[in-house]
């Protein structure tokens, strides 16, 4: 059983549950940050350790404090839509530029950053050449329902991607799904119209863990028909980002 430290921000999300059952039977430093003392019963059901802080209201030292010795950090927090724009933005992008920061300030070797971002998380008036009209009108929609999301976590995106401190992967997948995983998916080039189990991406998460060979990348994941281990080697192999600043 491993002893490295992994920790996830955003430990009680529904992704990140998953993630700790994946991790928790072969690795056992795992620790995950929750908000909210309820939350710790679950944390522990899971297998991992519970620690309460808050991306709101705690400050970057105490986040650095939790990064160090770490292995990797996982990222896979959000606000859910809930609170509005202005909470929007003090999770899911002030919350994580503070994650960022964070982990630069720890002293030593730095922790990996593996960050759950999504699908078509872009700049809005650069379209992908591969979509096609059904995925137009799809990101249309999405972006009318969910703007400030969208914006936010694209704001948050181009922050991480302009850091050279530490090593990062961006996994962005499409629309979720609590349907049982199948163990495969469309890594790369995907299309909006395609859904994912929460269960597959939390293995695609489990397999980045030791692909050190994945820094710099934004890896876009939806449903499909390729084995999760084989999409994601052969989109390290090309190496080509679909994180689109």
């Amino acid at each position: 059983m491993s002893s490295s430290k992994i920790v996830i921000v955003g430990g009680h999300g529904n992704v990140s549950l998953r993630l700790a059952r994946l991790l928790t039977p072969t690795h056992s430093n795992v620790t995950s940050i929750i908000r909210s003392e309820e939350h710790k019963d679950d944390i522990t059901a899971a297998g991992a350790t519970p620690l309460l802080l808050s991306l709101e209201e705690s400050p970057v030292s105490a986040f650095t404090e939790a990064f160090e010795g770490a292995y990797v950090v996982y990222f896979s927090a959000g606000a859910g839509g809930n609170g509005g724009e202005e909470r929007t933005k003090a999770v899911d992008y002030e919350g994580a530029v503070k994650v960022f920061d964070a982990i630069e300030g720890v002293q030593g070797p730095k922790p990996r950053l593996i960050l759950v971002s999504a699908l078509d998380v872009r700049n809005p008036d650069v379209i992908p050449a591969h979509y096609t009209e059904a995925d137009k009108q799809l990101a249309t929609r999405i972006r009318s329902r969910i703007s400030a999301y969208m914006h936010w976590k694209y704001e948050a995106d181009k922050n991480l991607a302009a850091r050279t401190a530490f090593k990062w992967t961006m996994l962005r997948p499409g629309g979720l799904t609590n349907a049982p995983g199948v163990g495969t998916a469309d890594i790369g080039r995907t299309h909006l119209t395609t859904t994912i189990s929460r269960d597959d991406v939390a293995m695609a998460l489990f397999l980045l863990l030791d692909r050190e060979d994945a820094a710099g990348l934004g890896i876009d994941i939806a449903g499909g028909q390729t084995p999760i281990a084989q999409g994601l080697d052969e989109m390290i192999k090309k190496g080509e980002s679909d994180f689109l600043g």
